[in-house]
């Protein structure tokens, strides 16, 4: 069965306070979704990757792709208004019936192969696999001002990539969309289709702040 990647890479990145969206911004060289791109031909170098990009970076990415001598195939796919319309331009880009799609936010550039293989690998017998980690902290809840203590245990920190099989992703984003959709795995989830979660990794974390970016950095550079 086929594989695809859609990384998703059609971001703003306003919280980082920077002109440039925060997967465009280079450690060691490299743009941060390079490395994410890197990561998932390794793991399967006939994969397709699909790039969603917001439609004003297209021909900057096509540019910035060509002086780097970025040579892994991808075809780039323009986003949408939000992140559901961007994942869906891509879905209806593939013209398969059959196929394991992941979905990979391309500011995860510390995904590890095993956690990849582990979501295409459930994704093939379950239909679909969400990658995540357990809680170290203590946490509370909140309730009109007031909290409470939460058994940590009973929650998981989501990662990606949310891998689906292929015709079961494309129903799921038959829906209209909804602020309820928080993630790819919300959407499928709204068809009442329940969820089978893997073991995900640690140090893949979503960069979104500066402190992000120099742990990103700290961990890519060891």
């Amino acid at each position: 069965m086929k594989e695809y990647v859609i990384i998703v890479a059609a971001g703003s990145g306003s919280r980082m306070h920077s002109a440039l969206p925060k997967q465009f911004m280079q450690i060691n060289g490299k743009p941060i979704l390079q490395y994410a791109m890197e990561k998932f031909h390794r793991y399967e170098p006939k994969m397709e990757i699909l790039l969603v990009l917001d439609p004003d970076y297209v021909q900057f990415w096509i540019d910035l792709a060509r002086t780097l001598n970025i040579d892994i195939p991808h075809r780039v796919i323009a986003g949408g208004k939000e992140r559901f319309h961007s994942v869906k331009n891509a879905i209806d880009a593939i013209n398969d019936e059959t196929g394991i799609v992941g979905i990979h936010d391309a500011v995860r550039p510390l995904v590890s192969l095993k956690t990849i293989e582990l979501c295409y690998d459930a994704a093939r017998q379950k239909c679909n696999a969400i990658p995540v980690i357990h809680m170290h902290d203590s946490i509370r809840v909140m309730n009109e001002g007031v909290s409470a203590i939460a058994d940590r245990n009973k929650f998981r920190i989501v990662q990606t990539p949310q891998c689906f099989e292929l015709t079961l992703l494309k129903r799921a984003f038959e829906q209209d969309y909804d602020t309820s959709f928080t993630d790819d795995a919300s959407v499928v989830e709204a068809m009442g289709e329940k969820l089978y979660l893997v073991e995900g990794n640690r140090e893949n974390i979503k960069i979104t702040t500066t402190e992000d970016l120099r742990m990103a950095t700290a961990l890519l550079l060891e």
